[in-house]
């Protein structure tokens, strides 16, 4: 993986990442395909929007349809028919969502399939291992992402052990073409995140993320944790800010030093019938939308909104029709990729700032 830091504009930053199967301008937003299948649209929708970078997901890519299945299909690309990048989370969030499903040891996580209840093991190295089989082009270690709220003690445990698994999933690692990201934990304590970013800045991890972020904690606490970390984070590599995906919440992680970002919000709150929008979110099953004949944002130009207008798209929501997941999940994803495309030629243009005053003056949160 090859990245290039090309404009800066304060610590935003403009840049160019390169993997085995393409590239990607940073700060980009990665839209979610957990299975290998983006909800609501076809892979052909995704690349048409600009999008050449997407998120799948190890833990539950391995429950279904299985790494055997994904190496026999030739790697997961050929699996989904999809020629762009894909970064894949090691399922390390997914799996301490299952609470009395999951233990922890050092050695790795025993949990229990919430499909059938099976037993299974994942170790910093198995998941490695299972990224380089799959042929991502960028792979996430396995880490012990920090709940909120956590005490000290708990988040300096789980940050030392974090940084454990790093050194072991570096040693795992058995070819360059999947490249893989450490993580920097330590909950919302300022000493431990510093901590953390001393102890994995050295490895040779082709970019960072910070992850334990966006579970719970008061959003100025997440400011504060991504404005610390960003720029202590080495220059030359992207950084991830893990699961953060509202628009408010891009463009300050931006402001910070962030590069890449991914959440489910834009697909998740399409298919609940919640449109992003120039001016905000609005609620298209609201019944003040009923004879409301203008589209969805006039300000933009995508295949929902030249097309369809407020009151057919509530229709279609009401009537529980599966065109409303389809459109809904079209303008939103060309919402969030369009957002990027401003804050990179913002970035690039030295207006990074203007456009920041801009969006706010405008977009109600």
């Amino acid at each position: 993986m090859e990245f290039q830091v090309l404009a800066t504009d304060g610590r935003a930053r403009y840049g160019k990442l390169k993997g085995t199967h393409g590239e990607t301008e940073t700060p980009c937003f990665m839209p979610v395909g957990t299975l290998g299948a983006v909800k609501g649209v076809t892979w052909d929708r995704i690349s048409e929007m600009g999008y050449s970078l997407v998120l799948s997901n190890v833990y539950h890519l391995y429950l279904r349809p299985g790494i055997d299945t994904l190496v026999k299909a030739g790697g997961l690309h050929r699996f989904v028919n999809w020629n762009g990048l894909i970064l894949t989370d090691s399922g390390g969030f997914q799996v301490f969502s299952l609470g009395k499903l999951m233990k922890i040891t050092e050695d790795g996580i025993y949990f229990k399939s919430h499909i059938d209840g099976s037993e299974h093991f994942f170790s910093p190295e198995l998941v490695v291992q299972f990224e380089e089989k799959m042929g991502v082009d960028i792979g996430m270690v396995l880490d012990e992402c920090t709940p909120y709220p956590a005490t000290y003690e708990y988040a300096k445990h789980s940050m030392e052990r974090t940084v454990r698994w790093a050194l072991r999933s570096v040693r795992a690692r058995t070819t360059d073409k999947t490249a893989i990201f450490g993580i920097v934990q330590g909950g919302v304590y300022d000493d431990l995140r510093i901590k953390c970013v001393e102890l994995l800045k050295d490895l040779p991890f082709e970019g960072f993320a910070i992850g334990g972020l966006s579970v719970g904690e008061p959003k100025e606490e997440m400011y504060r944790i991504t404005e610390l970390v960003a720029p202590l984070l080495p220059e030359e590599k992207p950084r991830y800010l893990m699961g953060v995906g509202k628009p408010e919440d891009i463009i300050k992680a931006v402001e910070a030093g962030v590069d890449m970002f991914d959440c489910v919000i834009p697909t998740r709150n399409a298919r609940n019938g919640t449109l992003f929008t120039s001016r905000g979110k609005i609620n298209i099953k609201s019944a003040k939308y009923k004879n409301d004949f203008s589209p969805p944002d006039p300000e933009c130009d995508c295949y929902t909104c030249r097309n369809f207008t407020k009151a057919y798209l509530r229709h279609l929501y009401i009537s529980k029709e599966i065109n409303s997941a389809i459109l809904n999940t079209i303008h939103n994803l060309y919402f969030y990729n369009n957002l990027m495309k401003r804050i990179r030629e913002a970035i690039k243009s030295g207006k990074f700032q203007e456009f920041k005053e801009e969006f706010f003056s405008k977009y109600s949160t």
